[in-house]
C-alpha cells in the first residue's frame, strides 16, 4: 500500500477572480505564493516522493511546499476545459441554463466544448496511482481541484452528480491510500501545518 497526499496548488489571479483555469498557465498570485509559503507538510510526509502537474501554479507550490524540486508527471494536469477556459462558471450558467445544467447533470460524462470530461481524468489519474502502489514510500502530489475530484470518485465510487464525498480546503490534502489491485481507498485529510 502507498500512501499518496494529493495536494491543491495555491491561487492564482485567476483563482481569484472565479475564472476556470483549465490548462491555461498562471503563475501563483502575490497572495498565493504568502498562502503558500505558510503551509508546511504533515511530519509523516516529509520525506515523501514528490510529483507535479506540469502547469506553473502546481510546480511552485510544490518547491515552496516541499522546499525541493518536483518530479512532473503530466497525468496530473487539470481538466482540459476546452472553449470554456477563462470563462467563470457563473456566468457559463447564466448564459445557457437548461443546456449547462444537462451536461453538469451528466457527472462524470459532463464536458465542456473541446474539452475533457472528468472520466478521462478519472482514466489518467488511476494509471498513475497504479504506478505509484508498486512502490510503498509515500507520495506527495500537488495538482489542481478536477484531478483531487476524479480521486474522490475513484476512491468513493461517487458519480460527480451529487456533492463531492468530502470537501477539501486548499489547507488540506486530499489522502488516497493505494494498493497494487488498483484499488483506492479514502484516508483522512491531512492538515498542512501553519509555518514555524
Amino acid at each position: 500500500m502507498t500512501p499518496v497526499l494529493l495536494v491543491r496548488h495555491g491561487p492564482t489571479d485567476w483563482n481569484e477572480r472565479g475564472r476556470i483555469q483549465g490548462r491555461a498557465d498562471p503563475a501563483l498570485s502575490r497572495r498565493g505564493r504568502i498562502e503558500v509559503a505558510g503551509w508546511r507538510l504533515p511530519a509523516a510526509w516529509a520525506d515523501a516522493r514528490v510529483l507535479s502537474s506540469p502547469l506553473r501554479r502546481a510546480r511552485e507550490t510544490a518547491a515552496l511546499l516541499s522546499r525541493r524540486p518536483p518530479v512532473v508527471d503530466d497525468r496530473l494536469i487539470e481538466m482540459d476545459w476546452g472553449a470554456w477556459q477563462g470563462r467563470r462558471l457563473a456566468d457559463l450558467r447564466a448564459e445557457a441554463p437548461a443546456a449547462m445544467a444537462a451536461n453538469e447533470a451528466g457527472g462524470l460524462d459532463f464536458r465542456p466544448p473541446g474539452g475533457e470530461s472528468p472520466r478521462e481524468v478519472c482514466a489518467r489519474v488511476q494509471a498513475l496511482l497504479g504506478e505509484l502502489a508498486a512502490d510503498p514510500r509515500p507520495v506527495v502530489a500537488v495538482c489542481h481541484k478536477g484531478v483531487i475530484r476524479a480521486a474522490l470518485a475513484l476512491a468513493s465510487g461517487w458519480d460527480m452528480r451529487s456533492r463531492p464525498p468530502l470537501r477539501i480546503g486548499r489547507d488540506r490534502g486530499c489522502v488516497l491510500l493505494c494498493h497494487g489491485d488498483d484499488r483506492v481507498e479514502l484516508g483522512a485529510p491531512a492538515p498542512l501545518g501553519a509555518a514555524a
